[in-house]
């Protein structure tokens, strides 16, 4: 389940660094004490879920989520954990955005399940830790891909790579969100590196399948059609 990415923004560094330290076992994870940075690292659209604090310097929670949600468009599950455990505060959160709302202080494994479920619903993560689209099935515990009931034989950075596609289908993904996500903002890779992964992974689906969804959309990015799946159906 390590090709899923979560963002935690919580200000206080002992928590954080718990939440880090049990969420990094379903998934990578990334860490931002203030709110500001926290929005700024949200804004780059490659995280799986947010677990967003309200409480937070220079830009509070609320103003976070409503900017990713109203200006910047963005849908990705959001869970907001936090002290404020007020009706008012609830339903507000809701209004803004929030996926869920779970008040500190809080178990371990209800949060743990929490997660699971919003990443069950959003599509990023199935019941038995797999994902479909199409006829592509992706199984995140033992890392194997099945198109058409053939597996596909893709090392590390390609199977991340058509993970990457198949968990956000028809959705535009920019090269830089892609070099992100896989290799990271602090990278001294070529940001070229990725469509010399693009090429690999093209070449090995038209070896295994004749369906070809992912499309470049020039100066803009890529997207993994799932019209082209059901035309082929």
């Amino acid at each position: 389940m390590k090709e899923l990415h979560i963002l935690i923004i919580e200000d206080d560094e002992d928590l954080a660094k718990s939440l880090e330290l049990f969420l990094g076992e379903i998934a990578q994870t990334t860490v931002s004490y203030d709110g500001f940075e926290g929005q700024m690292l949200g804004q780059e659209g490659i995280y799986d879920l947010v677990v967003l604090d309200l409480m937070l310097p220079q830009v509070n929670g609320y103003d976070v989520l409503k900017h990713w949600r109203t200006e910047d468009h963005l849908s990705m599950p959001v869970l907001i954990l936090t002290a404020k455990d007020t009706l008012d505060d609830k339903v507000h959160g809701f209004e803004l955005g929030a996926d869920d709302y779970l008040t500190k202080p809080f178990h371990r494994e209800e949060l743990l399940m929490r997660v699971k479920a919003l990443l069950k619903r959003s599509g990023r993560l199935g019941d038995d830790n797999t994902l479909t689209v199409g006829p592509f099935t992706v199984n995140l515990s033992n890392r194997v891909v099945n198109v058409e009931g053939k597996e596909l034989a893709l090392n590390g950075k390609e199977f991340d790579l058509l993970v990457y596609f198949v968990q956000n289908p028809d959705t535009i993904i920019t090269k830089d969100q892609i070099f992100d996500r896989l290799w990271g903002f602090e990278s001294e890779t070529a940001i070229s590196v990725v469509e010399v992964y693009m090429s690999n992974l093209r070449k090995k689906l038209k070896q295994a399948t004749s369906l070809q969804p992912i499309k470049t959309l020039r100066n803009v990015g890529y997207m993994f059609e799932t019209e082209a799946l059901d035309e082929k159906a």
